[in-house]
């Protein structure tokens, strides 16, 4: 087995006082650890973006939006229970994680309450299990008149990350200023950096700005449990790449541009509207993509990223597009520069290889 598919070949350690607990303030503030070519590298900040780009150039987001996923209830007992919604399978009806998850048997139900009106209530009841990712199947019943997502809102709370302990964090915080689909269970974080103001910096630059739909659920943040990557499994997770999208990306090839994807999210959106035999396709539906060295990158040619976690499928992903040994190098450099890990932490921004873009362009006229 060749080492780069190995679990441990992507583990690094990280002092815990580098994760970030609160995001910077203003969100372009952060730093940004520049890769600008396959020998150098910078240190800016965020708003330094526009530096990198070019007239022409394609920036990819994920306009994805966090949902109220995380409810406290209880049982008819009285013990406090947690859920944590993934995915919506029909009307009323949720996949979700639940903790303690082994008391959850068919059945069981479970009752909330709303912190701003106590008077309000909620039952959801375990219709299934779900062995992919040993969750429950949850039928909720609203009160009637109203569908679960009018009175989610007054239930649910945004879930940060386990990870992120200080509290009382605004939800807010935890959203893209361009999030508008409601879906998600944890941020595409890559875009958490950018301001309206950078945003039309880059506008007035001349870069252009398209958007997929990627709901991040358990796929993206669950654990890899096997040594062997190349054998571990990805959960589904729903995501819509539109025809707009698709005319902007192949506009911008066309005439030389680069594709740069904000978010891990973003490359396998696109990576996975580009494996129809016609090329890139729209596409609307799920997908289990899993990205990892040895991957032939058919879209993104630059990437957006924050500082992952060690041993996560979204430290491999990137490790395909500059190298695994050069990542950990670079991760070891941040670490020692003190830059800001996870969801609030700081960016890196992969540059695209220029040279090598202008020379497909001309290969294609």
């Amino acid at each position: 087995m060749d080492s780069q598919e190995s679990l441990s070949d992507y583990d690094y350690q990280l002092p815990p006082e580098l994760i970030a607990q609160t995001p910077a303030v203003p969100r372009d503030s952060s730093r940004l650890l520049v890769i600008d070519s396959p020998l150098s590298h910078r240190h800016l900040r965020f708003r330094d973006l526009h530096q990198f780009l070019q007239p022409g150039d394609l920036l990819v987001v994920n306009d994805t939006k966090v949902i109220p996923a995380r409810l406290y209830g209880f049982k008819k007992t009285g013990a406090p229970v947690e859920i944590l919604l993934l995915e919506e399978r029909s009307p009323n009806q949720w996949l979700a994680l639940v903790k303690p998850g082994k008391r959850f048997r068919l059945g069981t139900e479970i009752y909330f309450s709303s912190p701003d009106s106590p008077q309000d209530s909620l039952k959801a009841k375990v219709i299934d299990t779900d062995s992919a990712t040993g969750g429950r199947l949850l039928e909720f019943y609203p009160p009637s008149g109203l569908s679960f997502w009018e009175i989610l809102p007054r239930f649910g709370q945004i879930p940060l990350p386990p990870y992120i302990t200080t509290p009382n964090q605004q939800s807010s915080q935890y959203q893209t200023v361009y999030a508008t689909k409601p879906g998600a269970v944890a941020a595409p974080t890559a875009g958490l950096h950018f301001t309206p103001e950078l945003l039309a910096k880059l506008t007035s630059k001349g870069v252009q700005q398209a958007a997929i739909t990627l709901h991040v659920g358990v796929g993206t943040f669950r654990p890899v449990e096997v040594e062997d990557i190349s054998s571990h499994q990805m959960h589904q997770e729903w995501l819509e790449v539109s025809s707009d999208t698709v005319a902007a990306i192949k506009a911008t090839k066309a005439r030389g541009g680069s594709i740069i994807a904000v978010g891990t999210t973003v490359v396998r959106a696109l990576e996975t509207a580009a494996k129809s035999p016609q090329g890139l396709q729209p596409f609307r539906g799920k997908t289990d993509l899993f990205i990892y060295p040895g991957y032939k990158f058919q879209v993104v040619e630059g990437l957006i990223t924050n500082f992952h976690l060690p041993r996560s499928t979204l430290l491999m992903l990137v490790s395909a597009l500059i190298g695994r040994e050069r990542l950990l190098s670079l991760y070891a450099e941040a670490i020692a520069s003190g830059y800001r890990f996870y969801s609030f932490g700081d960016a890196m921004f992969i540059t695209p290889d220029r040279q090598k873009i202008t020379s497909l362009s001309l290969d294609q006229q």
